[in-house]
């Protein structure tokens, strides 16, 4: 069983701390709720820490010459500066944070969905931007892994935020540790996941690791960091996936019986045809890294990229299965 750093992750308060939501509600998330546990969570409420009361008059976003401004219409009152100050103040504190989950919609905390009216009065939609404190977590953490709990209902685009929040968080303790042993060892143990997203890229990744101009250890972290964020960009796919398990098979060409081989080719084409998930193959290769002891797959991410537990019993048979 793989050994998880524990990620750092920033979450929108009204998510199952407090009720601080405008109308005073707290809102239920099934997977801030199962992170407690296993991941470090920082809750803040931005437009409760520029002073705003709970419940409170809404707030929204205004269009002002192509200009995002926050307003509270009830009090004809402009709350850029101030949100914007306690953005940048808030986030210059934060260190090592590996991911974040927001309120969907939300003027403050909206990813790319919050609507931008064309006055603070009523008045129509004119587009959809980020809220003023997500644009300043995207200008801070430009590799963090954002999402906002409305979309994190959709098992794969969970999924795809754990790996990413664990796999940053396990960088970022292999980048604190600061040697080219814990760089290569990340390298690695993730080698196999990275070549499902993005066969080009991991091969560069490879070669930072490589070292060929001899760069020092920050700096190949720092190369790498950059690599590492375009990666994980991509989605994992179904073709990445059969070609990486065609790939895991050759570690057992040799141990393997015929009828074993032939089994796991058929199995291999079933999750092609969509029949079987991409769990129900993992378990067979995984099964065999311990029958023949192959160390070096051990601590294969690819295998587990997120603690199971997480996993909820609604996600049974969904398991990876793209």
């Amino acid at each position: 069983m793989r050994k998880f750093q524990r990620p750092k992750i920033v979450v929108s308060k009204c998510l199952e701390f407090e009720p601080c939501r405008y109308d005073g509600a707290k809102i239920k998330s099934s997977a801030v709720s199962k992170l407690k546990e296993s991941a470090e969570l920082i809750p803040v409420c931005p437009e409760v820490e520029i002073g705003l009361p709970t419940p409170r008059d809404a707030i929204r976003l205004v269009d002002h010459e192509g200009e995002d401004r926050l307003v509270l219409p009830a009090e004809n009152k402009d709350l850029t500066e101030s949100m914007n100050e306690f953005s940048t103040a808030f986030l210059s504190r934060m260190s090592g944070v590996d991911g974040f989950i927001l309120k969907g919609r939300s003027p403050s905390c909206g990813i790319f969905d919050t609507k931008v009216y064309t006055g603070s009065e009523k008045s129509p939609v004119k587009r959809k931007s980020s809220g003023l404190f997500a644009k300043k977590v995207k200008e801070f953490f430009p590799e963090a892994v954002i999402e906002d709990d409305g979309r994190l209902r959709n098992f794969s685009i969970r999924e795809h935020f754990l790996t990413g929040v664990y796999t940053m968080a396990d960088f970022r303790h292999a980048r604190e540790e600061g040697t080219s042993a814990s760089l290569v060892r990340f390298h690695t143990d993730h080698k196999f996941l990275f070549m499902s997203f993005s066969p080009s890229l991991t091969k560069e990744a490879g070669n930072i690791v490589a070292n060929p101009k001899g760069a020092t250890p920050e700096e190949r972290f720092n190369a790498y960091a950059g690599v590492l964020s375009q990666i994980l960009k991509y989605r994992q796919r179904e073709t990445g996936n059969i070609s990486v398990c065609e790939h895991l098979l050759g570690y057992f060409k040799n141990s393997l019986t015929a009828p074993e081989k032939e089994h796991f080719l058929t199995l291999l084409s079933y999750y092609r045809d969509h029949k079987v998930p991409l769990s129900s193959v993992l378990s067979i290769v995984r099964s065999w890294v311990f029958r023949f002891e192959q160390n070096y797959l051990f601590n294969q991410s690819f295998f587990e990229p997120y603690p199971a537990d997480l996993l909820e019993i609604t996600d049974s048979g969904k398991g990876r299965n793209y």
